[in-house]
């Protein structure tokens, strides 16, 4: 390949591995990898300066500002560091610095911490704003979000006129372990790793969600200090400890031979932070011979990152089972012959999906090498053929749930594969705790956390059983007592008489939402006529499209479904559709909320619309008929008068309702 081409594929890739990274927090390369392609980049550019241009990845430090953060100066610039990969790059490091520095140059060493660069800013002692690094010069003001954080203090000891720090914002592996659980739990999609959970924690809206996600922050470097002095990076660190930082921890050596020792005991111990570590920084302890040294137009000249490459380690398949989840995926993972790697011992593997497993051929039997995602996950990187033992045969997943036995269906729009069983133990408590949800059945004060104990306690295997519990047995229940059971008792009882369109999407059919409930209860009216209905009456349905048809008749279709169902009527549920038309003005129309909307709230102006024989819409296209356009309507309203559709104001779908 030509240079030239190549100089623009790499500009290409790290542009767009860059926004997933630091723009939408969702890389699908390692770290590594994108760090390699920058390092060849850099290169090229060094041999052909003539082809350097403004705007190459190589000449920025990266990074955006998101649209609802107000944007930030940093005074001192976050600057990012120069990356080696080799005990040998590190040695040239440290001769660089002898040479300019003498022979007795000092250096600190620190573990790199994984998570979301901020800037802490402090006036008279108090916390007065942070920010996200942003692109090292500008960064996003995150100062409320900051605040959720309880490492971080609010005032200090030492009253200084204005004191900047710099840290890093990440999430604990416990809390990342401990959120994912609970979003499975809730059928939510997982986070990735605790690097991005972090980030988009840091990033949201609302306060209320980043502080609980429980974020942490680790103290790394004094930008600023009005009215004081230091002599080393060593000393800086020891004073922010006496203002209650929580601060790195750190060691000083002399001599390239200690500096190596201390980045392989941090590579060592790394399993032991409660933070992901990707790397240890090293930095020229002396702030005079920083200063001496200065930066380049990206990083400063008296630091760099060594970043560890994933440790990889060959094992054996011994074996592949399937989990399945609390949402019904089936999950295939790989035992394998115990092997220690990142500080633990590593007896399995994920192997994601059927997909995953055929792209890389895995087998029992097979010798594969393995290493840690994101230093957690252990995952199979290849399999070494030339060790493959006779006999061996593809993998392929079971047809049948291995939990309950039920059909399995691969999603026609992904690679899950997902049990159909209503009443599959392995999905018990999610299935339980939607049901009861406030779109769902509404069962004020059977939350998740209750949920699991009836479930662990015996007392219910199915949803039916919610409708046998008595006040005494739920008063057993941790932090219940007989006001609590007997209100919760009340809640069940109060929840039979729903309209049908809450038990449908409380039964949680796949495809079928909450607004796809109301339309099945209107069209059929009875349980009883939905389940007698056939995919291609379905689909006659103007909201109904042909894979919700398919799933709808999949799971009303199977023995557990329609036992569960029985169950639910013999225990009084509430079969039939109460919803009665006010009229049919709105028949064949389609209106859609844009904006705040001041006379109603958004839940009752789609009721509104929906008694009046109307359809209640999330996005505008050409067949909507009206845009009900609130305060600062934005893009929909946009769209409307693009598309010439009629725009109404509230008080005028106020007279449109007399």
């Amino acid at each position: 390949m030509d240079y030239r081409e190549e100089i623009k594929e790499l500009r290409e890739k790290l542009a767009e591995h860059g926004y997933r990274y630091y723009v939408l927090d969702d890389p699908i390369i390692s770290d590594r990898e994108y760090d390699l392609m920058n390092r060849r980049l850099e290169e090229l550019e060094a041999e052909h300066p003539e082809e350097i241009t403004p705007d190459s990845p190589t000449q920025r430090i990266g990074g955006k500002i998101l649209q609802g953060f107000s944007p930030y100066t940093h005074e001192a610039p976050l600057e990012s560091l120069q990356d080696v990969f080799s005990a040998e790059e590190v040695a040239e490091f440290c001769e660089r610095m002898e040479e300019n520095l003498g022979l007795f140059a000092e250096y600190s060493v620190e573990p790199k911490v994984d998570g979301l660069s901020v800037a802490l800013e402090y006036r008279d002692g108090v916390f007065f704003r942070g920010a996200t690094r942003g692109d090292g010069r500008v960064g996003e003001d995150v100062t409320e979000n900051l605040k959720t954080i309880r490492s971080i203090p609010m005032t200090l000891p030492e009253k200084l006129p204005r004191l900047i720090v710099r840290g890093e914002v990440y999430m604990a592996r416990s809390v990342f372990e401990e959120i994912n659980a609970m979003r499975e739990l809730q059928g939510k999609a997982l986070m990735a790793n605790p690097r991005n959970a972090a980030a988009g924690s840091l990033r949201q809206l609302d306060p209320k969600i980043a502080a609980e996600r429980k974020l942490d922050i680790q103290i790394f470097n004094l930008q600023l200090a009005e009215g004081k002095s230091f002599t080393s990076h060593a000393e800086t660190l020891e004073y922010l400890k006496t203002q209650r930082f929580k601060v790195i921890p750190f060691k000083t050596f002399s001599g390239v031979s200690q500096v190596q020792a201390e980045i392989d005991r941090i590579n060592d111990e790394r399993m032991e932070y409660p933070f992901d570590i990707d790397g240890a920084v090293v930095k020229v302890n002396s702030l005079t011979d920083r200063e001496k040294l200065g930066s380049t137009a990206k990083c400063p000249k008296w630091a760099v990152a060594f970043k560890y490459p994933p440790e990889k380690k060959p094992s054996r398949v011994t074996d592949i089972v399937v989990q399945v989840g609390r949402t019904g995926v089936l999950t295939p993972k790989a035992v394998l012959e115990p092997v220690r790697l990142a500080g633990t011992t590593v007896t399995n593997a994920t192997l994601h999906n059927q997909d995953f497993i055929t792209e890389k051929d895995i087998r029992i039997g097979d010798t594969v090498i393995v290493q840690k995602a994101g230093e957690i996950i252990p995952e199979i990187v290849e399999v070494v053929r030339d060790k493959r033992p006779e006999g061996t045969v593809p993998y392929q997943l079971p047809a049948v749930c291995p939990v309950c036995g039920a059909p399995v269906r691969r999603e026609e729009d992904g690679a899950a594969v997902r049990c159909t069983g209503a009443e599959c133990p392995a999905q018990l408590q999610r299935n339980i705790t939607h049901f009861a949800s406030r779109d769902a059945m509404d069962i004020e004060g059977l939350g998740p956390a209750v949920v699991q104990q009836l479930v662990e306690s015996g007392l219910i295997r199915n949803v039916a059983d919610l409708y046998r519990l008595n006040a005494p047995d739920v008063a057993q229940l941790e932090r219940m007592g007989a006001k609590s059971a007997e209100n919760l008792i009340h809640a069940l009882e109060k929840s039979k008489s729903n309209d049908l369109s809450k038990l449908i999407y409380g039964l949680g059919i796949r495809q079928v939402g909450e607004k796809a409930g109301k339309v099945l209860a209107s069209h059929f009216r009875t349980m009883d006529a939905l389940m007698a209905a056939t995919e291609e009456e379905l689909t006659e349905i103007s909201d109904v499209g042909a894979v919700t048809a398919r799933c709808i008749v999949e799971y009303l279709g199977s023995s557990q479904s329609r036992d569960l169902i029985r169950r639910l009527k013999e225990a009084g549920v509430n079969m039939e559709s109460t919803a009665k038309l006010v009229d049919d003005r709105f028949a064949g129309m389609t209106f859609v909320l844009t904006g705040t909307l001041t006379r109603f709230d958004r839940k009752t102006a789609q009721s509104m619309i929906e008694d009046r024989g109307g359809k209640a819409a999330g996005s505008v296209s050409k067949r909507t008929t009206y845009v009900v356009a609130g305060e600062a309507a934005g893009s929909k309203l946009k769209k409307a008068q693009e598309l010439n559709v009629p725009v109404l104001s509230e008080d005028e779908f106020a007279k449109m309702l007399e």
